[in-house]
């Protein structure tokens, strides 16, 4: 149990991704504080997970910096430090580039890129406060290489998000505060079935460009969060690492083997 007595914070953690992330940390020994805008959900979540004595929730929107510093603070306040923070929480909307409103394009960057941002400054303050030390772990997507143009607002954001990492690591570096980023391909979570697959022809499509042949466990990509919040990557700032079954490897469609 590498991360065994750590705290960490995670956005968007009433389900999928963030979900899963909270429950390996907290197998791993780690004391979580989890946030999300759905109050319901993370109360469903925190009671699913258990362990009280080393889980705390807190209802917060990342689009509004107040919030975000609560979620830092509430970590302290509960836990005595702040060690790992993952800003997962996002949103996509599957919508053709010439109907995007103002609107729709500032309320998903507002999520997922300017939430992000806070999250980095917060945890960033609290972690030099500290003394130094730290891991910030965006969560990005194999969005931000590709161009699909039906997610075109998602894609922007998570672009914005692999320069985010980037000049994040370097200013932070100083202060032993390493800050990455995972990007996943196709998760089989609420988000891709309302926003990627939307028929099963969308479906075909999805797993014709991935090798592996079969959507990700969020569990999976946990598991690479783990990986990067320990000291086993301690050498590892500045990048983007892609659990993505193949996809940003592939420039050929594969054929759909049903099971």
């Amino acid at each position: 149990m590498k991360l065994s007595g750590k705290v960490a914070a995670i956005t968007g953690a009433a389900r999928g991704i963030g979900k899963a992330c909270a429950q390996r940390f907290l197998d791993d020994g780690v004391k979580v504080v989890i946030s999300d805008v759905d109050a319901d959900g993370l109360a469903k979540t925190a009671a699913e997970l258990g362990r009280p004595d080393a889980l705390r929730t807190i209802v917060a929107n990342v689009a509004k910096r107040a919030d975000v510093d609560r979620l830092v603070a509430t970590a302290v306040k509960e836990f005595g430090r702040l060690d790992i923070m993952v800003n997962n929480a996002g949103v996509a909307r599957n919508q053709d580039i010439l109907e995007i409103s103002e609107q729709d394009f500032d309320d998903v960057l507002a999520i997922n890129l300017k939430g992000a941002f806070f999250g980095v400054q917060a945890a960033a303050k609290q972690m030099i406060a500290q003394g130094g030390d730290g891991v910030i772990i965006n969560m990005s997507s194999v969005n931000a290489l590709l161009a699909i143009p039906t997610l075109a607002t998602y894609a922007i954001s998570k672009g914005g998000m692999k320069q985010l990492t980037s000049v994040a690591a370097v200013a932070l570096a100083p202060h032993n505060i390493r800050v990455v980023a995972v990007g996943p391909g196709t998760i089989l979570t609420d988000m891709v079935a309302s926003a990627i697959y939307t028929s099963e022809d969308a479906r075909k499509n999805v797993l014709s460009r991935t090798p592996i042949g079969r959507g990700g466990e969020p569990s999976e990509v946990a598991s690479v969060v783990a990986f990067l919040a320990s000291d086993d990557a301690s050498y590892i700032t500045g990048q983007t690492i892609y659990p993505d079954g193949g996809r940003l490897i592939l420039n050929y469609t594969v054929p759909v083997k049903e099971k």
